[in-house]
């Protein structure tokens, strides 16, 4: 079966709260109006955005042989995605993010990686990639086992021959020495897309422009650093480019940096220039921050053309 895009990486289910008025102290209860099974994970929002988008999508990961990798496998083909290339593995678990939402702060996270750490580019298989159009690989850094050797460069470079453009996402856990798993894919990479907090662990810089020139220097072609409400900052051979954020109403942020990937992957799908992936990818990620949920308000192809319609989106050379 022919892709548009075959989408790699951490496949997770999501328990998340409703937003509630604080943070509980040790020993107490604080009640909220939902608690929700959601699916995520960087792979899996990506894909579903994909499908909502009408893009022909399919999921490579691991998942648990439990009940949470059945309803992380369920949920992406009833999204149709096609999910042949998704293992399910005995004697690990489904990978899980609580995700607890307070009301006028960011996200918190507590995560088990489970079956996505032993994820591993053995796990890509190069002969569907070659007949797709993108291949994204979204949680790098998230998978120790993807991540000790030199095989998603290789994979990457494979693809690029076969005409194939490689985007990459990464997830940062913590601050460390993270350069070094970088520093050989970037070369084969199409679209490198860090926020600018992953993107501060990862080079030591604080500011979106030096961070995008690093990872520059190191080969990858066009680099898209997200920065949440301040809008996103591209640069590539042909320009450098500072986007504002559409209007929306903002209830939750999970999910909205995968949403900007599935934009911006739709958008060269379409034959967009790098201006009109960007308007792509804001609007999915507008639409994302509507509800708690990574993938539960993102955009139709209808509803993101008619968004884009309505609304300006501010673009600044730099």
């Amino acid at each position: 079966m022919s892709l548009d895009c075959l989408s790699v990486g951490i496949l997770v289910a999501d328990h998340l709260c409703s937003p509630i008025a604080r943070m509980p102290g040790a020993g107490e209860l604080e009640m909220c109006e939902r608690l929700s099974l959601s699916i995520g994970g960087c792979a899996s929002n990506v894909a579903m955005n994909l499908a909502r988008v009408g893009v022909k999508v399919g999921v490579v990961g691991c998942v648990g042989r439990d009940l949470f990798g059945r309803f992380v496998i369920e949920t992406l083909q009833a999204a149709g995605v096609e999910t042949s290339g998704v293992r399910e593995l005995d004697g690990v678990e489904t990978s899980g993010t609580l995700i607890i939402n307070v009301k006028g702060e960011d996200r918190r996270f507590i995560h088990t990686a489970g079956a996505n750490a032993v994820m591993s580019a053995a796990d890509i298989p190069i002969e569907r990639v070659r007949r797709a159009k993108v291949l994204y690989v979204g949680g790098y850094l998230l998978m120790p086992a993807m991540e000790s050797s030199l095989g998603l460069a290789a994979v990457f470079r494979q693809s690029q021959q076969a005409g194939v453009k490689t985007v990459l996402d990464v997830v940062v856990p913590a601050p460390g020495d993270h350069w070094p798993k970088l520093e050989h894919v970037l070369p084969h990479t199409d679209v490198f897309l860090p926020n600018d907090h992953e993107s501060a662990m990862i080079t030591g810089h604080s500011e979106p422009l030096a961070q995008a020139e690093k990872f520059r220097s190191a080969g990858a072609r066009t680099v898209v650093i997200t920065q949440g409400e301040r809008g996103t900052l591209l640069v590539s051979d042909r320009q450098r480019i500072k986007a504002s954020v559409y209007p929306t109403r903002f209830v939750g942020g999970t999910g909205s940096g995968d949403a900007f990937d599935a934009g911006y992957i739709a958008g060269m799908l379409a034959g967009e220039d790098e201006i009109g992936c960007l308007h792509w990818g804001s609007a999915l990620g507008a639409s994302c921050v509507r509800s708690v949920g990574a993938t539960d308000s993102v955009f139709t192809r209808e509803e993101a053309l008619a968004f884009m319609e309505q609304h300006d989106l501010k673009i600044e050379r730099c």
